[in-house]
């Protein structure tokens, strides 16, 4: 799994044994500069010639391949003994409400079937686009699996680049409902990246340094997408750095630790807002995903909401590897020919088994 940040790699090694998951080892490599350079230009609009779009999608197979051998090795692992990759791909774009709804998740499954011997899946999102779904978000139907509760209305929130939400209704008879709010990390990320050069506001201390400008962040609130009602999703494509930048157009002179306080309260404001609108007798939401490791954002929705805002690792799950987890579930699912996704989160017209099978080698 490679999530909109583009950080890095997560390569889960997972065994599902009837309705138990459990990660059993890990690794996580980052992209190599190069690489990841040239993914966020195509990412952002930069034009690319076929040929070398081609060569893109295979050099990024060849990566995840190399990494999935280097797990499997550390662990005396033989490929024999897995019964298919999962993987998900680097997401270069997602236009799921254009007129011809697409999105496009790199990462050539023949080559990681090829180099491991091992079968992939591949391409999860496009047969639920296909049958009208928004394409995302997948990992609804693998947090009901591990965490819904017969007595407690439960949310679960990951804060990747982008911020969704799955809610879980205690009552079984109630349908799970999931989608992306918003931003989460991708524009603290960015500012913090532009203005002092790290890759991310550790523990939330800068923003937490200075206070948000309410002028500005009722500016960004306007945007369209955080009014749409759910089945929705949205990337970085949107909350990109032209979408920062033309936030700035009526505003001048604000510190940048005024700015960077600004774009946390404005991933607490959306997911707040969404959790009461859509879910609103919650009793605590379980966080996954890097942004669990932000003490300042963690408090600030805590606070909010009035009610727990905690990890997901207190109910048995690392918060950072529940998305890889996730699509080594939908990739067994696949498999065993069941449906993925969850058409009461996507928006499809029904249910459907996801994904492409390359098959191993002899």
């Amino acid at each position: 799994m490679s999530g909109t940040s583009m950080d890095a790699v997560d390569v889960a090694l997972v065994d599902i044994n009837g309705l138990a998951t459990t990660l059993v080892a890990k690794h996580r490599a980052p992209w190599p500069t190069e690489l990841r350079n040239r993914l966020q230009q195509v990412a952002t609009g930069s034009p690319i010639a076929a040929e070398s779009f081609a060569a893109l999608d295979s050099e990024v197979g060849e990566f995840v391949a190399q990494l999935v051998g280097k797990l499997l090795l550390s662990r005396t692992i033989e490929p024999a003994q897995v019964r298919a990759v999962g993987c998900h791909g680097q997401t270069l774009a997602h236009a799921p409400n254009a007129k011809f709804p697409s999105t496009l998740q790199i990462g050539d499954g023949n080559v990681i079937a090829e180099r491991t011997g091992i079968a992939t899946v591949t391409d999860f999102r496009r047969r639920d686009m296909a049958a009208g779904g928004q394409g995302a978000p997948l990992a609804p139907a693998f947090h009901a699996a591990i965490v819904r509760h017969p007595h407690e209305d439960r949310v679960v929130l990951n804060l990747g680049g982008i911020a969704n939400i799955t809610v879980l209704p205690a009552d079984a008879a109630q349908s799970v409902v999931g989608f992306d709010t918003g931003p989460a990390n991708c524009l603290m990320d960015l500012w913090i990246g532009r203005q002092r050069g790290a890759p991310f506001d550790a523990g939330g201390s800068w923003a937490a340094s200075s206070e948000p400008d309410p002028g500005l962040l009722e500016q960004m609130l306007d945007d369209p997408y955080f009014a749409l009602p759910p089945p929705k999703s949205t990337g970085t494509q949107h909350f990109s750095a032209e979408w920062l930048d033309s936030c700035f157009a009526d505003t001048t002179g604000l510190a940048p630790a005024v700015v960077q306080a600004t774009l946390l309260e404005l991933t607490c404001r959306t997911v707040t807002d969404a959790i009461r609108a859509q879910a609103p007798t919650t009793a605590r939401v379980l966080v996954c995903g890097g942004g669990v490791r932000n003490r300042r954002l963690m408090e600030r929705m805590e606070s909010q909401l009035g009610y727990p805002v905690e990890s997901i690792s207190g109910y048995g799950v690392d918060p950072e590897w529940v998305e890889p987890m996730a699509f080594a579930w939908l990739a067994q699912r696949t498999v065993c020919g069941n449906v993925g996704n969850l058409p009461s989160v996507t928006g499809a017209a029904g249910p459907r088994v996801l994904g492409v099978i390359h098959p191993a080698t002899e």
